[in-house]
């Protein structure tokens, strides 16, 4: 064992941690752009190198490179962590109150795109590693690292990156990209993740915008998408595509006390972060969380046509577009969903408009009794002293978590050594960490790593 782990400063190691996160921060890593993702590449493989890991680039066509480390242990207990660089994009960007790509500490927070999601998780992993060797000759447990660039666009290339690397990455069980705590101080775990399908819908209905005077015989793209949009889910929220929720699993007893045990304080998490008075259908308390646990979702997250400038343009728009995306759950297949979709358009008379398949992800998830998954629950109830908040399945998605499963056969699970909280904004503008969660998630990540190595 390591016999420096009662000495860690953790106070030096928090500041060490914020430290790599600014220096990360600073690297506009947008993976939707195409945004520097070698040179970031580069930088997470020069940290962990410095860190003494042996490392290298894993590469596929068409794909920026993932960074591979390891680093051995004293013991024979192996772990995989696994995390991204890759950020998504800024717009809109005047909401931002500093530059998404200055790291900015305020109001004891650190404010930059991809501080929460999920750098400053990176930076809590390295430091922590960083800290343990130096207390001591080697750490207690074999340290196997793997960071992609392409997570935000729904990790396109990392099956395949898995695929072929699948011998370097097997270990005793894996880290996904981590969670942190509720508002009322229980530690976070996510044992699986709804899987994702992301179309685009196009309507091209004349051959220029013209004045909208002619409204009242000229065909409207806004219309005909608002027409199909609403074919696929009704004003009260019903999913009217026949055959989706057909191959829905029935969750087992086990998941459902789990939802039954969690943090009743998401719902205060969601209210305040979010502004919300109601939620949809009126939903509290236990039916508020089966829902966001168990239940497919059908999302518009971008509807752009006609104008949306100052004043206003008295325009028929030519073309409309939409872009959606449905969290799906097992045993929800992202490629037969696309297909009812595109059968439902015909059906309903919208041939004319355009389908595009954007980006997937498939529904995964380490059963409740994994003994793995046993040991990590175990040790944040002990750091933490509340009883974690399980999840069995996180309302987002992980594409890597069923490429992990598939190919390596590996159980894993979010943990809470991110320093994030619902507030957060990941994703949003003003993203941001607070300091004061780096310390929990330090002391985590110390204890399960003197755990896993016993």
């Amino acid at each position: 064992m390591l016999s420096g782990m009662s000495s860690l400063d953790v106070r030096s190691i928090e500041q060490e941690a914020l430290d790599l996160t600014r220096e990360l921060c600073r690297k506009p890593s947008v993976s939707a752009e195409g945004r520097a993702l070698g040179e970031t590449a580069e930088l997470v493989e020069t940290l962990l190198t410095g860190a003494g890991f042996e490392t290298r680039q894993l590469t596929v066509d068409g794909a920026p490179p993932a960074v591979y480390g390891e680093l051995a242990g004293e013991g024979d207990a192996s772990l995989l962590l696994y995390n991204h660089y890759d950020v998504q994009p800024v717009d809109p960007i005047e909401l931002w109150d500093s530059p998404p790509f200055e790291p900015t500490l305020r109001d004891d927070r650190l404010f930059a795109r991809g501080a929460a999601d999920n750098k400053a998780e990176i930076g809590v992993r390295l430091a922590t590693i960083r800290a343990m060797r130096e207390a001591g000759d080697a750490l207690p447990l074999t340290i196997r690292w793997i960071v992609e660039g392409e997570e935000e666009v729904a990790s396109p290339h990392f099956d395949a990156i898995i695929e072929q690397n699948a011998d370097l990455l097997r270990a005793d069980g894996c880290l996904w990209e981590g969670s942190g705590l509720a508002m009322d101080g229980r530690p976070e775990i996510a044992l699986g993740f709804k899987g994702n399908l992301a179309i685009k819908l196009d309507v091209q209905a004349l051959t220029s915008d013209a004045h909208s005077g002619t409204a009242g015989v000229l065909p409207s793209a806004a219309w005909r998408l608002h027409a199909a949009l609403e074919s696929i889910r009704g004003v009260d929220g019903t999913i009217r595509v026949e055959g989706f929720h057909d191959a829905v699993r029935e969750p087992s007893a086990r998941a459902r006390e789990a939802v039954a045990e969690q943090s009743p304080s998401i719902e205060d998490e969601l209210r305040e972060f979010f502004g919300v008075e109601e939620f949809v259908d009126g939903l509290t308390g236990l039916a508020l969380r089966e829902r966001l646990t168990f239940s497919p979702t059908c999302n518009i997250c971008g509807i752009h046509t006609g104008y949306g400038g100052p004043g206003i343009k008295t325009v028929l728009p030519a073309h409309a577009s939409a872009w959606m995306d449905f969290r799906l759950v097992p045993d929800q297949r992202p490629a037969e969903v696309f297909d009812l979709i595109r059968s439902h358009l015909e059906a309903e008379g919208f041939s004319d408009v355009a389908l595009t398949f954007l980006a997937s992800a498939e529904p995964a998830a380490t059963p409740p009794e994994d003994a793995f998954a046993s040991r990590v629950i175990d040790v944040a109830e002990r750091v933490i002293g509340k009883p974690p908040s399980i999840f069995p399945l996180a309302p987002a998605s992980l594409p890597v978590v069923a490429s992990l499963q598939r190919h390596v056969g590996l159980p894993g699970l979010s943990a809470p050594d991110n320093p994030v909280y619902g507030g957060s904004a990941a994703h949003a503008p003003n993203e941001h960490v607070r300091v004061e969660d780096f310390a929990p998630a330090i002391e985590f990540t110390i204890a399960l790593f003197d755990e896993l190595g016993r």
